[in-house]
């Protein structure tokens, strides 16, 4: 992609960041099904550090300006269609059910933590990657190609274009990540993310194309839809808590 950087005010609700700095995409022929997607751009919210060109951040001016009661943000991700939330100078305290578990990044660039260990079940503990950032713009779980055929087979599921599949009246075993001492447990209905006929999609998929030397998970809508994420740009750390989510209605 190719583009130029601009100025503009940016506005999301009362919170006003003016005269902004950020960079208009004018050529979109490396973005791949670009027409087809929901969204116009990318609303960054990782650190200056990565940032293109060293242009400072969203949250950095708001904090730098004083607008928010604290320099936090937090996604809370709805299921099956219901509305989501994201909350700047803050968490929603009527989204988390319990106290947050906060855990030190590894740098300040990505929003990256030490990840300790993976488990398949009770059987089965993968320890290969030392490191998970957690991503509200990536829709799966993603991980290194060689641990994500692992995680596959042990559940037996079966790869179609990239994409892994179960029939869904088989039983699986959990997916549990430990982070800062911390099991977060992820079951066969948090993995699933759409019903095709007999057969589940499981929200996962190898980070195929990327450094092999650079290995990492990368959390995404799956697990954030489960655990509430708090986002502490001040001190450097994400906090987990479980998601509060309204009762499901039966007819």
């Amino acid at each position: 992609v190719s583009g130029r950087f601009i100025r503009d005010d940016v506005r999301i609700g009362e919170l006003v960041a003016k005269d902004f700095l950020f960079a208009e995409v004018v050529n979109t022929t490396g973005l791949r099904g670009y027409e087809t997607w929901s969204f116009d751009g990318i609303f960054g919210l990782g650190f200056r550090r990565i940032s293109h060109g060293g242009a400072p951040t969203f949250m950095q001016r708001l904090a730098k300006t004083g607008q928010l009661e604290q320099p936090v943000f937090g996604f809370y991700l709805g299921k099956d269609g219901s509305d989501g939330e994201l909350v700047f100078g803050g968490v929603s305290p009527e989204h988390v059910d319990g106290d947050f578990a906060f855990v030190s990044l590894s740098f300040a660039a990505f929003w990256s933590v030490p990840l300790e260990s993976i488990h398949v079940g009770q059987r089965l503990r993968l320890t290969w990657t030392p490191r998970v950032i957690v991503d509200s713009g990536t829709s799966f779980l993603a991980g290194p190609d060689d641990e994500v055929e692992t995680i596959a087979r042990a559940i037996r599921a079966t790869k179609i274009n990239r994409r892994y599949f179960i029939w869904c009246d088989r039983d699986i075993p959990s997916l549990t990540f430990t982070i800062g001492g911390k099991a977060y447990v992820l079951e066969k209905e948090d993995l699933i993310v759409r019903r095709v006929g007999a057969a589940c999609l499981i929200g996962m998929h190898g980070t195929e194309g990327l450094n092999p030397h650079y290995r990492m998970w990368i959390l995404g809508n799956v697990f954030m839809r489960k655990y509430y994420v708090q986002f502490d740009w001040g001190r450097q750390r994400l906090g987990f808590a479980l998601a509060r989510h309204p009762p499901e209605n039966f007819v």
